[in-house]
């Protein structure tokens, strides 16, 4: 099969691997600049240099035997360490938590800046359209299937058309918002927690400059939780920026010096409320539908629902070939 899949984050690059390695062509699409999606990293000029943050997915844990295994071949070629700070078992990419998902990416045919806004039947095959980042309409084809690794939301808005089943469960499923406030200081906070969980507006926030392989700058990431975020997620973000950094002054106890950068990013799609299905796949349409939202929300199942797709789809191929 010659496939296209939508999104190139972990459940996507994960669905591409195995299904490069049963032997099919493809190549993957992408509206971010870059690797990354919800384990973006975010870079930001300051008057101290640039720093980074890593303003998405702030570690992953490992339980399933065939992603720790992966897990200790990142950790090998040394894009993966342990963060003991965020818990037992906890990871992080090295230098920043997209390294990972650049690693991935690299060996794939990865479209960025691509907007897939549908999907057009063909002649029997499938075309992407969709537009670039300077709003240029643009059009790729033909495949034989197309795998969507997106949040449900957006799924469904892709799929609709094609294959209700798909939609509807897509549909079923909620992401919960997340507002994320980055700062840097001059110099360090007065504190030795790196780490903060569940106090008032703040449902985690961490020293990024702690974890492995960071720059020394002092650095912090303050995500809100998802009640938060939905009540306000339409607030300005330099209002949300100014609460959530009040917010880390008063779960750390400390009356905080104005940060010589500050920022507030807005995650509409979040986190996953998860479900039992593993991964979507139409065998009539040939469209597939992978992502966490079909396990649970954590990385580890964003890579094991694109495996599990890629296993249906080979399967597929050889019942059709026997």
């Amino acid at each position: 099969m010659n496939v296209a899949i939508v999104g190139a984050g972990m459940a996507g690059l994960s669905c591409a691997d195995r299904l490069i390695s049963g032997g099919h062509k493809v190549s993957l699409f992408d509206k971010g600049r870059g690797p990354g999606g919800r384990m973006s990293t975010r870079r930001m000029t300051t008057p101290l240099g640039e720093v980074q943050f890593d303003h998405g997915a702030q570690y992953f844990t490992v339980r399933d035997p065939a992603f720790m295994a992966q897990v200790a071949r990142w950790s090998a070629s040394g894009v993966a360490a342990p963060w003991p700070p965020a818990g037992t078992g906890a990871w992080v990419g090295v230098p920043a938590m997209n390294t990972v998902i650049r690693e991935m990416a690299d060996p794939h045919d990865v479209a960025f800046g691509w907007h897939v806004r549908g999907l057009v039947r063909r002649d029997g095959a499938w075309w992407l359209t969709g537009d670039n980042n300077v709003a240029q309409r643009i059009e790729a084809g033909p495949f034989d299937a197309v795998v969507v690794a997106i949040p449900p939301e957006q799924a469904a808005a892709i799929v609709a058309l094609h294959d209700l089943a798909l939609a509807s469960t897509a549909l079923a499923a909620r992401s919960q918002p997340c507002w994320t406030g980055m700062y840097a200081f001059a110099a360090p906070l007065p504190t030795d927690q790196d780490t903060v969980r569940h106090a008032g507006c703040v449902n985690w926030a961490a020293r990024n400059a702690a974890k492995p392989g960071r720059t020394a700058t002092e650095t912090w990431v303050v995500q809100a939780g998802p009640q938060w975020s939905a009540d306000h997620i339409e607030d300005d973000a330099g209002d949300v920026a100014a609460t959530l950094l009040a917010g880390l002054g008063s779960a750390l106890n400390l009356t905080l010096p104005e940060p010589v950068a500050a920022s507030a990013h807005r995650w509409r799609y979040a986190m996953s409320t998860g479900s039992d299905l593993g991964a979507l796949w139409g065998e009539k349409s040939r469209i597939g539908v992978c992502g966490d939202w079909l396990l649970g929300p954590r990385v580890e199942n964003a890579w094991l629902s694109g495996k599990a797709l890629a296993n249906r789809m080979l399967d597929s191929v050889r019942v059709a070939a026997a």
